[in-house]
């Protein structure tokens, strides 16, 4: 059995330029698929190492590809690298120069891992058989960038025997690794709703159908549909994360509008959901005398499945890099991943790290998206030696 004695050491020793790397990162966060200031950045933490090198024609992306030089596995790291369109309130001394754009979901700190790891397994070539490819990707906060690089050709001319990605989680003890086989996370569609009722004065209702109370309505009779009609150990979620009527305090508008998003871990409940609602808003509309038209976006992010052979081999390489802080995760989380492509087309998993400072307690710990956001950076050196190990144990290893 492969071992990992020093990996640690390692990790821990590269850690000030790690952190270095993310609070550069963090300073100055770039959205979607266009990241030329983090490309660069991650260009020059990869400069002298023996890679090689490409970038993206039409986004910014970086793939850079150890070759041992010897037959054997091709084992794809990835690290996402774009941020979120919303303001910073944490007030560090490294908070984002750029307004209403904040690294929240931590995708600095997998990147500045990654490249970490590079640095790692750059040192133990002459350990390694096959290939290490490092997947620097842009666009996962809704702009699909995972696919984006493989309609690319991330895969081509790639035999890829595993693929593995790291999501931090402030919601997890600093240095904690968790994964389980099957679904880890849900999908992500989003839907438009709009009511269309009957404008009027606001002193006489009567005169008109008044969209606001038929589409406050529809939104309790989602919830009570979610605990009713789906399968409690099959779940969803239906959030609606908008709603927009009126003008003016003396007017009943024609129409109400809202927007949200659905998620689930199974195409079953995610088809069922969809069914449901179009249901409920027609007839709820239609007993209040107005009209319901309900668009659903189907093309969002699928279920993120980690294949169940992979996420064992992860947790039993985390578990002989970390000991007890490594642990099967008895549920899904219902966030989703655009790393969900990657996994439909290779066997692989996707591994969460807890990056929550010690001096918070996890109740009180601002969670991934939150404007307050902060991660434990020391827990950046687990992340950088946990890429590292499954890259040694799947493409040859230390000596066993």
């Amino acid at each position: 059995m492969t071992t990992f004695d020093g990996l640690r050491d390692e990790a821990e020793a590269l850690l000030p330029e790690t952190v270095d790397m993310r609070r550069r990162m963090h300073r100055r966060p770039e959205l979607g698929l266009h990241l030329p200031e983090t490309q660069a950045t991650v260009l020059e933490s990869l400069d002298g190492l023996d890679l090689e090198i490409e970038t993206g024609d039409e986004c910014s992306w970086v793939v850079a590809t150890l070759d041992s030089g010897r037959p054997g596995p091709t084992m794809l790291l990835r690290g996402d690298m774009d941020a979120l369109p919303m303001p910073e309130d944490t007030g560090l001394p490294y908070a984002s120069e750029i307004a209403n754009t904040m690294h929240a979901c931590g995708h600095d700190a997998h990147t500045a891992m990654l490249a970490g790891s590079a640095k790692v397994l750059a040192g133990r070539k002459d350990e390694l058989t096959g290939k290490v490819v490092f997947m620097f990707q842009p666009g996962e906060e809704g702009f699909a960038g995972a696919k984006v690089m493989l309609d690319e050709g991330l895969l081509d001319g790639r035999d890829v025997t595993r693929a593995f990605a790291i999501h931090q989680s402030t919601s997890a003890p600093s240095g904690f690794v968790g994964t389980r086989p099957g679904p880890l996370l849900a999908s992500a569609d989003f839907f438009d709703l709009t009511v269309t009722g009957k404008g009027g004065h606001a002193s006489m209702p009567h005169f008109a159908v008044d969209p606001i109370p038929i589409a406050c309505e529809m939104v309790g009779a989602f919830q009570t549909m979610i605990t009713r009609k789906i399968e409690a150990f099959n779940p969803a979620v239906v959030t609606v994360a908008k709603i927009r009527a009126g003008t003016t305090t003396n007017v009943i508008p024609e129409t109400a509008t809202m927007a949200g998003t659905i998620r689930s871990v199974s195409e079953k409940s995610r088809a069922l959901v969809i069914e449901e609602m179009h249901r409920i808003a027609t007839h709820i509309a239609k007993a209040h005398g107005a009209e319901a038209a309900l668009e659903v976006q189907t093309d969002g992010y699928p279920v993120t499945i980690n294949d169940a052979d992979a996420a064992t081999w992860v947790l039993d390489v985390a578990k002989r890099l970390v000991g007890d802080m490594a642990m099967e995760m008895p549920d899904p989380v219902m966030g989703a991943e655009d790393w969900s492509f990657v996994l439909q087309q290779v066997p692989g998993a996707m591994a969460f790290l807890g990056t929550c400072p010690p001096d918070i307690p996890l109740a009180e710990s601002a969670p991934n998206h939150s404007n307050r956001m902060i991660i434990h950076e020391d827990a950046m050196a687990v992340g950088t030696a946990l890429y590292a190990a499954v890259a040694l144990d799947e493409c040859g290893g230390l000596s066993t």
